[in-house]
């Protein structure tokens, strides 16, 4: 079973200016890390603080237009607006205050400094969500014309209810609930709106909480824990996911991960020790000969071995491979987590660890979508390795072979984008010698 995330909604919420007190009811519970960087993020800060400047012009745009011009107020002499946010604006070099200014005047310069400064948090999302749609949210098209922003100013008071939390985004408002519930949700919405589909749902849906207090569970109450891995029987970037999305202070109490690897699985284990703090071990596995793979052997020898001498009496096995069966079977005395991949694992191995007592979960059911830097490593290696005969290759057809190589399983929609974003952008550096190197845009 599976949930939808929160970690898209939640980016957005923060930037079109949600109320704190709701950011801290709703949203922090779950992803309190994430709402700390948007606060530590200049971009962020600075959309979050202009977008709620600009849905209090909206509510307030009378009362405001009165004070300026009857009292010689300005927005930071007057209660409805965050004078530490426009303070706070000023020390980053945007001084929103002007004389002589009307409402109308400023609800101008409010879509206009949205707009220059929305593009700077694009690097806040993933790269397979379609930027340009999220971007969309944000900016008022022609808001310059005579009547548009009389025509939004109308529209967002006559169906305030239908908006995110009462703060103003720029789309055709609906009675279709709270659009942020979860990024499930959000994703469906935004990308029907641009007549498209969003296609990829491992990308916003996770393990419950019940499988995840399993794990947790199950390491608390063991001795020692390692995770042994198949790894040609296991996807790295679904492992990864898996890594990603449990607690990270839970997962400090495991002493291992070992990975048993051949020579013919995916480059993307050589970078799994990089994005975890849990030490890694990889065992490559040499082939006696090309047919026959000892990776089960390797593996199951290496078990035994941590189990008999290291004291580890607990082991995470990251396998869809029924061979491990006689592994488990032979340590009657050792706890056991079976972690398999759907496609590759048969009922008879799922019937035998429930007639055993023995725990197992899908890693395709853990969310795929925060993997990317894992994912972008490897792919950024895999093109370096190409950059020498770059000139022999068609760029969209690189695209598609780097991920090939790196084993990722992408849409055509996110290898166009990987092609956009960092092929046709590479570029040549000179260092003050002269020579000459091709950099990878990140």
């Amino acid at each position: 079973m599976t949930v939808d995330t929160k970690e898209l909604v939640t980016t957005i919420a923060y930037l079109i200016g949600v109320k704190d007190e709701i950011m801290a009811k709703v949203f922090e519970p779950d992803y309190h890390d994430l709402i700390e960087k948007l606060r530590q993020s200049k971009e962020a800060c600075i959309i979050r603080y202009l977008c709620k400047i600009r849905t209090t012009l909206f509510y307030k745009f009378k009362d405001t237009d009165h004070e300026m011009r009857f009292n010689l107020k300005n927005l930071d002499r007057l209660e409805w607006y965050d004078k530490e946010n426009i303070k706070k604006l000023r020390e980053w070099g945007i001084d929103i205050i002007k004389p002589n200014y009307r409402s109308e005047k400023y609800m101008d310069d409010m879509c206009e400094l949205i707009a220059a400064n929305i593009d700077n948090c694009s690097t806040l999302f993933y790269d397979w969500v379609n930027w340009a749609y999220i971007r969309d949210l944000f900016c008022i098209p022609k808001y310059r014309q005579k009547g548009i922003l009389k025509q939004e100013f109308l529209k967002f008071l006559e169906k305030n209810a239908f908006y995110p939390f009462h703060m103003y985004i720029y789309w055709n408002p609906q009675s279709l609930g709270n659009i942020l519930h979860n990024d499930g949700k959000f994703l469906s919405l935004l990308y029907q709106w641009h007549g498209d589909y969003f296609e990829d749902k491992t990308k916003y849906r996770d393990a419950t909480d019940e499988t995840k207090n399993t794990i947790y569970d199950f390491v608390n109450n063991s001795g020692r824990t390692a995770i042994a891995v198949d790894c040609e029987n296991s996807d790295v970037y679904k492992l990864y996911g898996v890594l990603k999305n449990l607690n990270q202070d839970e997962l400090a109490k495991i002493e291992k991960i070992v990975l048993y690897d051949d020579e013919h699985t995916s480059p993307g284990w050589d970078f799994l020790g990089k994005f975890t703090h849990i030490p890694v071990e990889h065992i490559e596995v040499e082939r006696v000969t090309d047919r026959k793979s000892l990776v089960d052997i390797k593996m199951t020898a290496g078990v035994c071995q941590n189990y008999y001498e290291n004291s580890i009496d607990s082991f995470i096995i990251v396998s869809s491979d029924s061979d491990f069966w006689g592994l488990i079977s032979s340590l009657p005395k050792a706890r056991f987590i079976v972690m398999y991949e759907y496609e590759h694992c048969g009922q008879a191995l799922k019937n035998a660890l429930a007639e055993h007592g023995i725990y197992y979960c899908s890693i395709d059911d853990f969310c795929s979508g925060n993997t990317e830097e894992l994912k972008k490593a490897v792919l950024f290696d895999n093109l370096e390795q190409h950059l020498p005969d770059l000139l022999q290759w068609n760029g969209k057809e690189l695209a598609n072979q780097i991920h090939l190589e790196a084993r990722i399983d992408a849409t055509e929609k996110e290898i166009a984008i990987f092609y956009e974003k960092y092929i046709k952008t590479l570029r040549l550096k000179f260092d003050h010698d002269g020579n000459v190197s091709v950099i990878i845009a990140n």
